[in-house]
């Protein structure tokens, strides 16, 4: 119990943080949202130094030590928040790749949150997926980024933007048969669907077919050159 106050505490030091980040980036002093973010970074256990040098993996790591599953949890959507204004802090200051990267460490951990357990309602400091792939733009993405939100998209119901990153995976590397694979057992799920889920989801019957058989025409394509 002790353990859970304490922790419900931190997560109410960390919104009020937050909130006092917002407003010294409002106000245009960067200066001291950057050492306030980096006192939060430190509260988490992983140090902005260590943020900027460690894959979301070994990020993880650090976070897991010692917690229960709820606390890291917790814990990573904490970081992913942070991540965000540090990308937003680094776009200030002309360091796009730097707030490219700290864009992309942050979805990736919302994503992988989602992977491992049920779709929930994120924490209100949490920024949502749509907040992230905004923020990156139209830069290329890796291929773990497309499949991870492949699969979210799928999850959640968003077939046409599912398919989406589907072939943008493809457009990465065009004659992966892991890819094709892929999608094609992704078109095959959606085979089991309604017409009404597929509707909802902006991706009709007819056009779930159409992609299956051109992923299955390149497959074949493929396997015989």
């Amino acid at each position: 119990m002790i353990r859970r106050d304490y922790f419900l505490r931190m997560i109410e030091e960390f919104i009020q943080a937050l909130a006092r980040i917002h407003a010294l980036k409002k106000s245009q002093h960067w200066q001291e949202a950057t050492v306030k973010m980096d006192a939060e970074f430190h509260r988490l256990g992983a140090g902005a130094e260590a943020v900027a040098r460690l894959s979301e993996t070994e990020l993880l790591a650090r976070l897991i030590r010692g917690e229960s599953t709820l606390v890291v949890r917790d814990k990573t959507l904490m970081l992913s928040a942070l991540l965000k204004e540090a990308g937003d802090l680094a776009a200030t200051k002309g360091t796009l790749e730097e707030s490219r990267s700290c864009y992309l460490k942050g979805l990736h951990l919302v994503l992988q949150t989602l992977v491992r357990g049920e779709v929930f309602e994120f924490p209100e400091f949490v920024p949502k997926v749509e907040v992230f792939v905004a923020a990156l733009g139209d830069s290329p993405l890796p291929l773990e980024t497309h499949a991870l939100l492949m699969q979210h998209y799928e999850r959640t119901g968003q077939f046409a933007k599912a398919e989406d990153a589907i072939f943008a995976m493809l457009d990465v590397d065009p004659a992966n048969p892991a890819i094709l694979e892929f999608g094609m057992a992704f078109y095959e799920r959606l085979q089991t669907q309604s017409d009404a889920s597929l509707n909802g989801g902006s991706l009709p019957r007819s056009e779930v077919e159409a992609g299956l058989a051109e992923l299955r025409q390149r497959n074949l394509t493929l396997s015989t050159q």
